[in-house]
Order: C-alpha cells, then structure tokens, then sequence
C-alpha cells in the first residue's frame, strides 16, 4: 500500500509525497492498461481502414459534383428549370430581423449572436516528479491555486484542498447563442446545415455602447461586460460577459456590409438543401467568401486529403499508444532493477514504434485491396520489381 504527507508552502501552494504503489498494486493497473491497449489496437484499426473508404468515396462525390453542379451568376430571381440540380452561387447573406439580448441591450443584424459567460474561480495547477528518499522512490505533487477568468464551471470539490479554496456552483448567467430564424442568400433560403457552416465568429467591440444606460451592477472594460464596479480587482463568484457574432446580414449594420457567401448545394424550390450523389454522399457547401464553383469544391478536395493524411496520423498513434499499454507489463516486472529498467523503457518504445508503423501501413495497403484496387496492384507490381531484378541478375553473376 502506498502512503503519502502534505507539507503546506503557504495557503495557495502546498506539496504531497507519495511512496509508489507496490508490485501487486502496479501490476493490477498494467492488467487494465492492457486491456485498454488492445482494445486501442482494435479502434485503430478499424479508424484505419475505413477513413481510406470514406476519403474515396468523398473524393469520387466532389468530382461528380463539380461535373454536374451549375453556377448561377447573379441570382435575383428563381428558375425553375434548375430544380433539383445541384447548383452553385455567391451572394450577400440577408435575415429578416436583427438579433438582440435584451440583457445587455445588444443588438447586431447577423445570423448568429453568441453570449460568451465567465466567472473568476480557483484552478489547480498540479505538477509531480519522482524523487529519492532514504533510498525510496517516491512521487512529488506540488498543488498550486490561482484565480482564472473560466469559461466552465471549476468543481473545488475535485481539489486536493478544497478549504480556502471553494468556488460557486452555478453561474449568474449562462452562456449561449442566437441564430436567426431564416437566413437567405439571393432568392434562396439555406438549410439547417449550411447556416450551421457559417461558424466564423467575431468579437464584438463594446465601444459604441459605453454611453448606454446600463444596470447599476454592470461595467464595461475592455469589450466586456463586468458584473462588479470593480472591473481591475475582481473577486471569486464575479462574472464577465463579452459577444461575437457570425455572418452579418444587413446593408445598413454599423460593423460594415453584409458578409458574401458562395454555396453549392440542391435548389429545390426556393430552397438549398443537401445534393445526395451517386457515391452516397451528399454535398452541401458553404463558404464565408467569394469563390467560383471550381474553386470551391478545389478547397473540398483539398480539406479531403488533409482529412485523410490527419486520419492516418490518428490512426497510427492509436496504434502506438495501444501497443505501449499492451506492453507495459514487461516494463513492471523489470521496474525495480534501474539499468534494466531504463533499456527496457527504450527497447519497448522502438519495438512500439516499428510494430505500429509497419501494422497501420499493412491496414492501409489492404484497405486499398477494398477501395484503390488497381492502385493496390499497381503498387504492389512496383514493390515486385526489385526482387525479380534481384533474381534476373543472380543466374547470370553463377554463369560467370
């Protein structure tokens, strides 16, 4: 069993030494790591060998997109003999009415309004080393509490000690975010999904509305929203509160034009909805600039490989990870002599990292067998060559 003493450093710091787990104790943990390992192994493996399908399948559905879809120029009305297609414009975003929190007394002709709430709390900071005493390894935590702006609730129940240190259990206000009720581009108006895309939010200056008439708890400070009178010395439980916004939607808005969209997706009416392709994808793009259909569905093509090679990389260090954890029993019942233990630590993270890169290439290359086949042979032709030049050439060396 392991023991541990707390020596105090002040009230906001203090220390725990902890003597290490025994043998039985250690290697119980290896037993569930190693269960978590292989079924690591198992994620990574299937993360794998699908994302080499889907990207395949994503890649066929933006070329046969690009094939079928028809760029509207300057759409001001709707033709009907696009119905159905898959079509591709660029235009201002325009809503109906501005969107406002009548708390704050804020109002912005955009599609999305976004309330961000924080509280100054207690956060602990932890940070552990191992060290030597009276020729006993043992693990050193040092416990520290600063006062943070956070956007989350911080549970002080979760502090190593919590006395001196509680933070409240709920917010005065909560966070959240306005989205108008319709968003329209042109003549058409956007689904759910593509409204969901436009996402790029940005912070709004609190300037222009210092001279409002504001509750007598609120003061503005640096595009904030400050629920004490003291903004520069705040206290634990104070909350803050700053806005953005995403996508204006009005000629006349003060933060300037309307923002320019370019979407491809299905008219269908006087709607865009998703563009079902014959891959079994569906296609419903949006981007928060001015781009023409080849340029945009270049950009997707693009997104698709990053994607993919991002895939791999998780794939593989799953992999790596599962194998380390897997393996770690080895690294326990050596722990107690410090040489071998040092090269067995090395040995098990070489043979981890050589294990993993040959198993996530060998996944990959099968996968291709399912969905890249005549890459797969082609490759596989090319690996080939070698070995029959290898074997071309022996015969003749023996003749000589």
């Amino acid at each position: 069993m392991s023991s541990s003493t707390t020596f105090d450093r002040g009230p906001n710091q203090h220390r725990r030494v902890k003597s290490k787990p025994g043998f039985l104790e250690r290697l119980s943990e290896t037993a569930v790591g190693t269960v978590v390992g292989i079924i690591l192994c198992f994620v990574s493996c299937y993360l794998l060998f699908t994302n080499e399908g889907q990207s395949v399948k994503t890649a066929n559905s933006l070329r046969e997109g690009l094939a079928a879809v028809v760029s509207l120029e300057k759409p001001l009305s709707i033709d009907e003999m696009n119905n159905n297609r898959l079509v591709h414009l660029s235009a201002h975003l325009q809503t109906s009415q501005p969107l406002h929190d009548p708390n704050y007394n804020v109002v912005v002709h955009a599609v999305k309004l976004r309330r961000q709430v924080e509280m100054y709390q207690w956060v602990e900071h932890q940070e552990s080393k191992d060290i030597v005493e009276n020729g006993e390894t043992k693990t050193e935590t040092t416990y520290s509490y600063n006062t943070e702006w956070k956007s989350e609730l911080v549970n002080s129940r979760h502090f190593d000690k919590e006395i001196g240190h509680e933070n409240p259990s709920a917010m005065a206000v909560e966070s959240a975010t306005v989205v108008a009720p319709e968003v329209k581009v042109g003549p058409f108006t956007l689904s759910k999904g593509l409204v969901e895309q436009i996402d790029d939010f940005h912070t709004l200056s609190l300037k222009d509305l210092s001279a409002l008439n504001l509750d007598s708890f609120l003061t503005i400070h640096d595009d904030y929203f400050y629920h004490t009178e003291n903004p520069r010395r705040p206290e634990v439980g104070d909350v803050r509160v700053s806005f953005s916004f995403a996508g204006l939607s009005g000629d006349t808005s003060y933060l300037g034009p309307a923002q320019t969209v370019s979407v491809v997706a299905r008219q269908r009416g006087g709607q865009l909805i998703p563009y079902k392709t014959r891959s079994g994808n569906t296609l419903e793009i949006l981007y928060e600039e001015d781009l023409s259909a080849e340029e945009l569905f270049e950009r997707e093509l693009q997104h698709n490989s990053r994607k993919t090679w991002g895939l791999r990389l998780l794939g593989w260090g799953l992999m790596f990870l599962g194998i380390q954890l897997a393996m770690r029993i080895i690294y326990v019942l050596v722990d107690w002599i410090p040489i071998l233990r040092e090269l067995v630590s090395v040995g098990l993270t070489i043979f981890s990292l050589c294990i993993s890169s040959s198993l996530s290439l060998l996944i990959i290359g099968f996968s291709w067998l399912f969905y890249r086949p005549l890459v797969a042979v082609g490759l596989g032709a090319l690996a080939m060559v070698p070995v029959l030049l290898a074997r071309y050439r022996l015969p003749a060396k023996k003749d000589q």
